[in-house]
């Protein structure tokens, strides 16, 4: 979807993705409320009632959090989402402490191999 909107659309004079109408930045109103229409278009009336998706940046840590999910090394992980590592730790320990079973799976692994 990203290619083709680049192919489509292609970039701003200084690199971002999106730009208003008419050009330049868009505005913090007009994006919330794309946002907030969008939201009531695709989720169900009993989603829409939760904080599902309730800001733009929910979609970017759903992502992290996926990329930490599936085992993603986590300095990869902040590389990606220009983080430190330091930051993702603040932010996403929970997520990092939760693979730990597959840390120790991975450890068995290596250690029985020849």
């Amino acid at each position: 979807m990203l290619r083709d909107h680049l192919k489509a659309y292609g970039t701003a004079d200084d690199g971002r993705l999106f730009r208003a109408a008419r050009g330049g930045r868009i505005a913090s109103n007009e994006y919330t409320s794309l946002w907030q229409s969008a939201r009531e278009k695709v989720l169900s009336a009993e989603d829409l009632a939760t904080p599902l998706a309730e800001v733009p940046y929910s979609l970017r840590h759903a992502g992290v959090s996926l990329w930490i999910k599936a085992g993603v090394d986590p300095v990869e992980v902040a590389r990606r989402a220009g983080h430190s590592p330091a930051v993702l730790w603040r932010f996403y320990a929970k997520i990092l402490r939760g693979q730990q079973h597959q840390a120790n799976k991975l450890i068995d692994k290596e250690l029985g191999a020849p």
